[in-house]
C-alpha cells in the first residue's frame, strides 16, 4: 500500500481488505462467473464472515438474502438493494463489488447526475476541436468505464434520477451496449464485457421522488435490507466498525462494550417502539437511529475520550453524544426521549444504567 493509500481517511473495500481478497482468491475452489474473482460462495464467504475460508464478517443479514444478490450479478439482471435509511446498503454493495471486480469505485450518485451525457461519457472539448469526435476525445464515465473493463457499477439512490436518465440506464440493462453516434465503425458501440452488471440502492425515504418504471424495475432483483434484529449482533457490528474509524483518526482508545450495549439497546427499543422484554414504549418520529449513526456514536465518543478523557470513555459522557444522533429537526422527539428515560432507563438496575439515567436528569 502507497503512502497515499495509507494517508487516506477512509479506503475502499478492496484495498482496506485486500490481503483477505489476495488469499480467498487463491484458496477459492469453486466455478467463477466469467469476470469475476471470486466464486459466488467466495463473495459471500467475503461478506459474511467465515472461518474456514479464514474470512472476517463484515455484514450482518441472513444468509439467503446475500446469496440472492450474489446469484441476481451473476445473471444479466442488476440488484437493487431498498430499506430505510442506515442499513447498509451502500456498505453491502460496496462490499460485494470489492469481491466480484476488485474495485468499488465506480459510483453513481443519483442525485448528482443531472443529464444522460453525465451519466455515460462526455468529451474533452481541446481533443474534440483539435482532431474532431475520437475515442481519444472521449471522456467515460463510471457506466462507460464499467461496461469496457467487465466491472460492477454501483449506482446509489437512483430513486433520486430522473425519468430521462432511467430511460437511459433501461436501454444500457436491455442492449447491454452504449451507441455513440459521434463516432464511425467499431468505436460507434460499446458492449459490456463479461463481469459487468449494475448493484443499486434506494432508502425507502424517498419513494416518490423518482418513481421508478416497471420496465427498469423488470431488469433487477430486488432484496430488501432490514435493520439488524438481534442486539447482540448490533452490538457486535458497533464494536467492529466503530474500531475501525477510531483505528482511521489515529485514536488509540478501544471502544467499551458495556456502554456499547447500552447504546444500541436504546436505538433498538426507540426505533421498534418495543423493549427488549416485549413492553411497549416510545418510538422516535424523526430519527432513524440506524446501527450506521450508532456506529457514529461510539466512534465521536471514543473520539472525546482520547483528546477530553486521557482516553476513557466514560458512562458519564453518553448523552452528550445520544441527542445528537437521536434528536433530529422534530423537538417532540426529545419528550418522547424524555420519557423513554424516566419509564424505562429509570427502572434499571445496571450501575451503568443508573449513571447514564442520572446524568440524563442532570442535563435535561
Amino acid at each position: 500500500m502507497d503512502a497515499a493509500a495509507r494517508n487516506a481517511q477512509r479506503l475502499p473495500a478492496e484495498l482496506y481488505y485486500a490481503d483477505e481478497l489476495a488469499r480467498l482468491r487463491e484458496r477459492d475452489p469453486y466455478p467463477r462467473p466469467p469476470g469475476w474473482q471470486l466464486s459466488p460462495k467466495g463473495v459471500e464467504a467475503f461478506v459474511l464472515g467465515d472461518e474456514a475460508w479464514g474470512a472476517g464478517p463484515k455484514f450482518v443479514a441472513p444468509n439467503d438474502i446475500v446469496t440472492r444478490v450474489v446469484i441476481s450479478l451473476a445473471t444479466q439482471r442488476g440488484a437493487m438493494l431498498v430499506g430505510e435509511p442506515g442499513t447498509a446498503k451502500s456498505w453491502l454493495s460496496e462490499l460485494i463489488c470489492a469481491a466480484i471486480s476488485d474495485n468499488s469505485t465506480l459510483v453513481i450518485q443519483g442525485g448528482a447526475v443531472e443529464t444522460v451525457q453525465q451519466l455515460l461519457y462526455t468529451w474533452n472539448k481541446a481533443v474534440l476541436e483539435r482532431e474532431g469526435p475520437c475515442i481519444e476525445a472521449l471522456i467515460p464515465g463510471p457506466l462507460y468505464r464499467g461496461m469496457e473493463t467487465g466491472t460492477l457499477v454501483r449506482y446509489e439512490e437512483i430513486a433520486r434520477s430522473s425519468p430521462a436518465l432511467q430511460d437511459a440506464l433501461l436501454s444500457i440493462m436491455s442492449e447491454r451496449s452504449i451507441n455513440i453516434p459521434e463516432l464511425s465503425g467499431e468505436a460507434s458501440v460499446l458492449y459490456a464485457r463479461e463481469g459487468f452488471n449494475l448493484v443499486a440502492t434506494s432508502n425507502t425515504s424517498d419513494e416518490g421522488v423518482n418513481v421508478m418504471s416497471a420496465a427498469l424495475k423488470r431488469r433487477m432483483n430486488f432484496e430488501t435490507i432490514v435493520p439488524i434484529r438481534s442486539v447482540d449482533d448490533e452490538i457486535g457490528v458497533v464494536m467492529r466498525e466503530s474500531r475501525k474509524l477510531l483505528l482511521a483518526s489515529g485514536v488509540d482508545v478501544e471502544p467499551v462494550e458495556d456502554i456499547v450495549r447500552v447504546l444500541v439497546t436504546i436505538f433498538h427499543e426507540l426505533r421498534n417502539g418495543q423493549t427488549l422484554d416485549g413492553r411497549s414504549t416510545d418510538r422516535l418520529a424523526a430519527a432513524v437511529l440506524s446501527t450506521a449513526e450508532a456506529v457514529s456514536v461510539a466512534h465521536a465518543m471514543g473520539v472525546y475520550a482520547f483528546y477530553y478523557r486521557d482516553g476513557k470513555i466514560l458512562p458519564e459522557d453518553f448523552n452528550n453524544f445520544l441527542v445528537g444522533a437521536a434528536i433530529k429537526d422534530d423537538l417532540s422527539d426529545l419528550k418522547r426521549m424524555d420519557h423513554y428515560f424516566e419509564t424505562e432507563v429509570s427502572q434499571r438496575r445496571d450501575a451503568i444504567w443508573q449513571i447514564v439515567y442520572e446524568h440524563w436528569r442532570k442535563a435535561f
